[in-house]
């Protein structure tokens, strides 16, 4: 329904018009933004998939390693705490169609063996090197998973925008500049019928 509160003169249809293009030029935008972010997104789901089977067959390796390091050595908490706390993960940004995407990093250190040869074992070494590779494949799931949280959060934010453009903004533009266009065609029409009549009575005087 035409909102009655726009007048229907020329000034108001070129604004309108003008406006309503401007509308259906965002809406084009935010779909296309929309698509961009989605094949962002699809590019990096088989990955996450991977990445998350790599973690859980790694994590099993680590698991029954310790185990048989706790097993063949008594409870090695000890041990554990020799090895360093890893400070090497950072978070940079990058920009994808204006959504900040964090990139999550690890300057991966130097394997040392921190801790005492006499008290460990080839099993302990293992369970090691294990739970490593678990902190570097967790550290590429966490960039990715980051990365896909935020496209998917962007993704419902421009859809949200391109169907309110879509469905109320547009439409109400264009059912104005219909009334507009309508009520200015009646009163063309109306002078028209008027300069008629009185080209009519001028006729007849003369």
């Amino acid at each position: 329904m035409a909102n009655n509160q726009v007048f229907p003169t020329k000034g108001n249809l070129i604004a309108l018009k003008k406006s309503s293009s401007l509308a259906e030029l965002g809406y084009e935008l935010m779909d296309r933004k929309r698509n961009i972010l989605i094949r962002e997104i699809m590019i990096h789901l088989d990955e996450i998939k991977s990445l998350r089977d790599q973690i859980s067959v790694t994590f099993n390796k680590a698991y029954i390693a310790l185990q048989e390091a706790n097993t063949t050595l008594g409870i090695i908490s000890d041990l554990a705490e020799m090895v360093p706390v890893d400070d090497g993960i950072s978070i940079t940004y990058r920009s994808v169609m204006g959504v900040e995407i964090p990139m999550v990093s690890h300057e991966k250190p130097q394997m040392k063996l921190t801790y005492g040869m006499e008290r460990a074992n080839t099993k302990f070494d293992y369970a090691y090197r294990m739970f490593q590779e678990v902190k570097e494949l967790s550290v590429k799931l966490a960039d990715i998973e980051n990365s896909v949280y935020r496209l998917a959060n962007a993704i419902r934010k421009s859809q949200k925008r391109a169907n309110a453009l879509k469905n109320i903004v547009i439409p109400e533009f264009q059912q104005n500049i219909k009334f507009i266009t309508e009520a200015l065609e009646e009163k063309e029409r109306e002078e028209f019928t008027r300069q008629k009549v009185i080209k009519s009575k001028k006729d007849r005087k003369i």
